[in-house]
């Protein structure tokens, strides 16, 4: 019988006109609530996207979304509805009732009443709501599309890793999909027979027809069909198993040997259980297929769960070193894939400081000495805001960044920052809805200051003569003059910050910029005014286009406020880290950024971007939150935001994206080019994310991206382990690394939070030439012991070459821990404390542990103090060493400058390299500094700078010839290098010598 609709009963009660058109209105004002905020959504994105160029990254998404949805809801509500409607056409022509009463016997007539209704509603509900969870898998479904090939394969299946990224998690998809369906339309069969009369209970035993029977047992036979298909999936998902989580990832001896074996086992029982069930419909006997059910169970629990352990237990235990090598190894050579730390990134040099420290060498290691960082960027922000804020609303990230630059031919750190808007400021009377978004619109000017050097030397208690840094840029209101053009170390064209990291405190944040009356009304600096000029904003001309950011504000003012022209725009999602997510949402960035002054003088957000992938076969996984979360994190207000709370077990650094400050244009540039994930999503999103040789062209941008401070972290946790080859000493864990707490901030110690990485220009360790790197100290497991010295290089020559310093296992030298404390107790420092106590407020900056010459370690930490009122600072109060040159017992040095802190440990470089006096002669209105004066820490510049950079690189030729002989074992070429060594040093010195 068809789905026919039947009239109700007499006197069933029935809705009045009036009662049906409120009810409608009530229905349609709820959808509006709820669909409304969604539509406007859609739209501003749409317009946001526009707006940046990167319409095509929404409408694939947008399109994506809407097919899968509509594919899952068509496919699932036509399984849901066929369920029902073969259960209602084949119910029984006559079905006995339990009397007047019988509660089936109400319901089945409330049905008939409607029975289209109850048919499609179900069906269409189920369906839009299974669409709605399918939808959100786009990325799953878009990365099984256009998958690319790794070229690698497992070791146990040897399948391309490609299956595991991209295919695998697609057919889980399906799979998981396809048995809420069946499982669902399995219940609806059955509600409907038994509704129906198909399935009757009684106290004399039920009975079930020969429908209900056939349709019950198709798709239960087509459920267990489903479960052998899971079944053989489970097999390649064992190489990401966590059986053996504490010890190494992947599959097990267990795994391999017992688990996948009862896979395919599994698989037969349930294959052969669902013809069981298939032939139920031709025996008419409900005991095969109830059998079969039984022996499934009963299979599952003995083969899946009872062989495994008793394998476990049994016979890998007892023997788990042996028996587990193999597998370890798997682990130790995929993770190390997996994150990008095996033999071709990261280079071990074995046995340092085994030998003693050559003085020669020490005293030479000018790209080292001539660049301690004695500015701490996560201490100096007030400092900075003290100095060059310049009014209440601007301020700077509690945690500046550090970039480095090429002055006069030297390759220096700086610390950096914009001077941004900062919302946190505003007085009460700034807070209205006017100058919280047509005012103050935009910060303006970049700072920067040498992280090696302050103003002026230190008296012993004087707390407020210097110690504050040397700003090489900071005024930059006169940018536009032909003097500053022509002096300025750090040239800047356009200061204007309409795009940062302190704007997103605004809440909501957005900017109302333009002018159709030539009025300007933004606050620009000093008195002046400003209307924005670049390309960035959606136009607000139009009415349709204020209603929808009035609706997506609940903000009138965008209705009623006359400042709002024709030429308006708005301007939002301004922190550069939002922008990259959103134009790239398969991406993860790094928890900072920091900006950059490119050749053209405009100021530009570089951001790292990470393509990651949940299952790498036998890689470790990795939470990315716990992963980077160090003693930084203790630092309130940081705009360093905290890493998503993801677990993945592959990261790439695959991406380099920029914004630029005034614009807000977003480019993406692709930085790894073996990476398949990265070219996975170019296919997907073609022509969003710019080639590689486009970045290479980039000369500026490639001379100013640094390593990453997340991808670093995550990768010295992993090489706490996995620096370990020999599976037998990985299995004992006898030669592990700890990451170590930061010795200079307790709450960090007793919180167990990681010492930060620190970014620096010193000696590379391969060529001894300068680079910029990234670097961090491991002391072996749960011991404050040195265990290794982790570098890596940000320098465009051999960026990301990461290299591990380690020491000999009978080494005892000092860790950041060990290192820090004698040098805070220290006499000269606690009489220094004590005297400071009652007048300023003492602060340790971060210690740096700086490996000089060979075999020397020179740990520094510069000591600030900061007196006490609210206009005070911190300013650097004393630089502390401590050098370990392994032949004789450590030294600590206390004192005003840097050199005087090094000869106080025994190291006395070139002259002029580090000179004692720290006080510069102040730059002129440019910002240049006076090139007549040794700058502290670096060569004068007394001569031509190719000269200079000759003489450096015989340093640097014969350090490294040095190092050769010395490894090599070879004492005639060590005696012919170190006269090179000789002659090169007094080459310099003849150089940077004073006329």
């Amino acid at each position: 019988m068809g789905l026919v609709g039947v009239r109700g009963p007499a006197g069933m009660p029935t809705l009045s006109r009036r009662s049906k058109i409120i009810i409608g209105l009530g229905v349609a004002v709820l959808v509006l609530l709820l669909v409304g905020p969604r539509l406007i959504g859609l739209a501003t994105d749409w317009l946001w996207f526009s707006d940046v160029g990167y319409s095509g990254v929404f409408t694939k998404v947008i399109w994506t979304r809407v097919i899968l949805f509509l594919i899952t809801t068509v496919v699932v509500g036509a399984i849901i509805f066929g369920a029902v409607s073969l259960a209602y056409r084949s119910r029984p022509v006559f079905v006995p009732t339990a009397g007047p009463n019988d509660p089936l016997a109400r319901y089945r007539t409330a049905i008939m009443g409607k029975v289209r209704w109850f048919a499609i509603v179900p069906a269409v509900i189920i369906g839009a709501l299974a669409g709605l969870v399918a939808q959100g898998s786009w990325a799953t479904v878009q990365m099984f599309l256009h998958g690319q090939s790794f070229g690698r394969t497992d070791p146990q299946f040897n399948l391309d890793i490609g299956f595991y990224a991209f295919d695998l998690p697609f057919y889980r998809f399906v799979l998981n999909l396809l048995f809420v369906v069946v499982v669902v339309a399995f219940l609806s069969n059955l509600v409907t027979h038994y509704l129906f009369g198909g399935i009757r209970l009684g106290q004399g035993g039920g009975s079930v027809t020969t429908a209900a029977r056939i349709q019950l047992a198709v798709l239960a036979g087509t459920f267990l069909l489903l479960k052998a298909a899971a079944y053989w999936l489970d097999r390649y998902s064992l190489l990401s198993s966590q059986r053996k989580a504490e010890i190494f990832p992947g599959a097990s001896y267990t795994d391999i040997n017992a688990v996948l074996p009862s896979k395919l086992i599994l698989m037969a029982i349930a294959i052969i259980c669902a013809v069981a069930f298939f032939a139920g419909i031709v025996l008419r006997d409900l005991r095969v297929p109830a059998l079969a059910t039984v022996l499934m169970l009963f299979s599952a629990l003995l083969i899946g769960v009872g062989w495994p352990l008793t394998m476990e237990q049994f016979s890998v235990k007892p023997n788990a070193a042996q028996k587990e090598a193999e597998y370890i190894d798997r682990a130790i050579t995929s993770t190390r894939e997996a994150y990008g730390i095996g033999p071709d990134k990261v280079i071990t040099q074995n046995d340092w400081t085994a030998r003693p420290a050559t003085p020669a060498l020490v005293n030479s290691d000018v790209p080292t000495l001539s660049n301690v960082r004695i500015l701490d960027p996560n201490v100096v922000s007030p400092t900075f805001i003290q100095q060059q804020q310049r009014q209440n609303f601007y301020g700077f990230p509690t945690q500046l960044a550090v970039d480095r630059y090429r002055i006069d031919g030297e390759l220096r750190d700086f610390v950096v920052a914009v001077r941004e808007l900062d919302p946190s400021r505003y007085l009460e009377n700034q807070q209205n809805w006017l100058n919280k978004h047509l005012v103050y619109t935009h910060g303006d000017g970049f700072v920067a200051a040498p992280a090696n050097r302050v103003n002026e030397s230190r008296d012993v208690n004087d707390i407020d003569g210097g110690g504050d840094p040397f700003y090489y840029v900071s005024d930059t209101s006169n940018y536009q003059s032909e003097e500053y053009k022509r002096d300025a170390p750090i040239k800047v064209t356009q200061p204007r910050i309409y795009f940062g990291e302190l704007l997103a405190k605004i809440d909501p944040d957005y900017a109302i910029v333009g002018s159709d009356d030539g009025q300007a009304r933004e606050h620009d600096i000093g008195d002046d005014k400003y209307t924005y000029q670049g390309p960035a904003g959606v136009s607000l001309g139009n009415w349709f286009n204020r209603v929808l950011y009035a609706g997506k504000y609940a903000e009138r003012n965008f209705l009623l406020s006359g400042e709002i022209n024709s030429e308006s725009k708005i301007i939002y999602n301004r922190d550069p880290r939002d922008r990259v997510e959103q134009v790239a949402p398969w991406l993860t960035v790094d928890s900072k950024t920091y900006p950059a002054v490119m050749e053209d003088g405009s100021i530009k957000w570089i951001v790292d971007g990470y393509t990651t992938l949940d299952n790498y076969p036998y890689s470790q996984p990795t939470s990315l939150q716990s992963a980077t979360a160090d003693a930084q994190d203790l630092n309130p207000g940081q705009t360093g935001r905290t890493q998503i709370n993801k677990t993945v077990s592959y990261v790439r650094n695959s991406v380099k994206a920029t914004v630029d400050a005034y614009t807000g244009e977003v480019e993406l540039y692709q930085f790894d080019t073996e990476d398949p994930v990265l070219k996975t999503w170019m296919d997907v999103f073609p022509g969003t994310v710019k080639s590689r040789a486009d970045f290479d062209a980039q000369t500026s941008l490639r001379d100013h991206v640094r390593y990453p401070e997340d991808i670093f972290k995550i990768q010295r946790s992993l090489l706490t382990r996995y620096h370990v080859d020999s599976p037998q000493t990985f299995f004992q864990a006898s030669d592990f690394w700890s990451v170590p707490s930061d010795p200079t901030d307790p709450d960090a110690d007793q919180r167990g939070l990681d010492q930060p990485p620190y970014y620096f220009v010193a000696s590379d360790p391969e060529s001894g030439r300068p680079t910029f790197q990234l670097t961090s100290v491991l002391t072996r497991l749960n011991r404050p012991i040195l265990g290794a010295y982790v570098t890596v290089s940000s320098n465009p020559e051999n960026y990301g070459q990461m290299t591990v310093k380690q020491l000999p296992g009978n080494a005892q030298r000092s860790g950041p821990k060990q290192a820090f404390n004698p040098m805070r107790t220290d006499g000269r420092v606690a009489e220094s404390l004590k005297s400071l106590e009652n007048t300023a407020t003492v602060t340790f900056g971060n210690l740096l542990t700086l490996p000089v010459g060979d075999n020397g370690i020179l740990y520094v930490v510069p000591m600030y103090a900061q007196a006490q009122g609210e206009e005070a600072f911190p300013r650097l109060f004393r630089v502390i060493t401590r050098y370990e040159p392994a032949e004789r017992e450590a030294r600590i040095g206390y004192a005003p400058t840097t050199g005087e802190a090094l000869r106080q440990v025994g190291i006395t470089p070139a002259a002029g390299v580090v000179p004692d006096d720290q006080q510069p002669t102040e730059p002129d209105q440019s910002g240049t500094p006076d090139t007549d004066t040794p700058t502290p820490n670096q060569p004068p510049q007394q001569g031509d700078s190719p000269e200079r950079d000759a003489a450096a690189k015989a340093i640097g030729d014969a350090i490294t010839a040095l190092r050769e002989a010395q490894q090599g074992g070879d004492f005639a070429a060590y005696g012919q290098a170190l006269d090179q060594l000789s002659q090169a040093v007094a080459r310099y010195e003849s150089l940077a010598a004073p006329n």
